[in-house]
């Protein structure tokens, strides 16, 4: 699918370098020089004409000027580093809503930002990730969640420990080891979820830190925390007691709750496992959805998801695994 707005940004970039180009080399503005002469000699019969012309190759001036600018937001924001905003809670508590985020896009590849067919081969998508890719559903919506099986993994879900199993390149050897994947004992978060329980009230609802001693109100579910070590990777991931997140998305052949990823496709999940809609719920990644890699957190606001900001996090600022 084409990407709408970087065929908007090339085509300015094209357009303002057209203009650049015949400034630089003197294709159209030859005669700027002498319609200035014409008009600081005060020639009433060709003034009017002389100051159109005049207006003209200022409006042309303006737009090269803008060559530049236009050229390095295009190479950085298609081949380098792309921003993008947290709507969610999915990858609490690694993102937050209102995290603002820098996305390595050369990681996986280099790509045609028009047709996001990769160009030059750079590296391979890695466990433990977490990665802005087109919605398998909906290639308008940019999802971020974290790469947990790669191609030929096959993956487990536990539903009564909430724990992932992964058996990796399973579809190529059938009696490949189970990776070990280490979790921390459960413990209560300070993370909460508020709901409104009345469409009507007016009582604050999204995620809040609530200290753990403090009583909740009737509208509020506090959350568990625990790490997860994946490949190496230590991060913290949330889940409910009160809620287990049942998996909707059946792999034919395959029992309820395990999957086999199937080449160049990817098996996605959020930190926040009982709060993401993800692989379990709607199936694999192809490697052509990928975006890139997060990086770093370069802005964090204080907000829930449809509400102004409050602040701003700086303590939020760096980088993230």
């Amino acid at each position: 699918m084409l990407n709408n707005f970087s065929l908007i940004l090339m085509f300015a970039t094209l357009i303002s370098g057209v203009f650049w180009c015949c400034k630089k080399f003197n294709f159209c503005f030859n005669h700027k020089n002498n319609l200035k002469q014409l008009k600081e000699k005060n020639n009433f019969l060709l003034k009017n004409k002389s100051i159109k012309h005049i207006n003209k190759f200022l409006f042309i001036d303006t737009i090269s000027s803008m060559f530049p600018v236009f050229g390095i937001v295009f190479i950085i924001r298609s081949f380098i580093y792309e921003p993008f905003q947290i709507p969610s809670g999915s990858m609490m508590p690694t993102l937050l809503i209102g995290d603002f985020i820098l996305v390595e896009k050369f990681t996986y590849g280099i790509k045609n930002p028009i047709t996001q067919k990769t160009l030059i081969k750079t590296g391979k998508p890695k466990r433990g990730d977490i990665a802005v890719f087109k919605y398998p559903k909906d290639p308008k919506i940019n999802f971020v969640k974290r790469i947990i099986g790669l191609p030929n993994d096959k993956i487990i879900y536990d539903l009564d420990n909430k724990e992932i199993i992964i058996y990796p390149n399973y579809n190529s050897n059938k009696h490949t080891k189970r990776l070990h994947i280490n979790y921390s004992l459960l413990k209560l978060s300070e993370w909460t979820i508020f709901f409104n329980i009345d469409s009507l009230s007016n009582t604050k609802k999204g995620n809040y830190k609530i200290p753990i001693n403090k009583k909740l109100p009737n509208n509020a579910l506090r959350q568990y925390e625990r790490t997860e070590t994946l490949d190496n990777i230590k991060h913290q991931i949330l889940d409910i007691k009160q809620i287990s997140t049942i998996p909707i998305f059946s792999q034919q052949g395959m029992p309820q709750n395990e999957w086999i990823v199937p080449e160049n496709h990817y098996f996605m999940m959020g930190d926040n496992r009982d709060n993401s809609s993800d692989s379990r719920m709607w199936g694999f990644v192809p490697k052509q959805n990928l975006i890139g890699r997060v990086v770093f957190i370069w802005l964090s606001f204080e907000k829930q998801a449809n509400e102004w900001p409050t602040g701003i996090n700086f303590n939020r600022i760096n980088s993230i695994n």
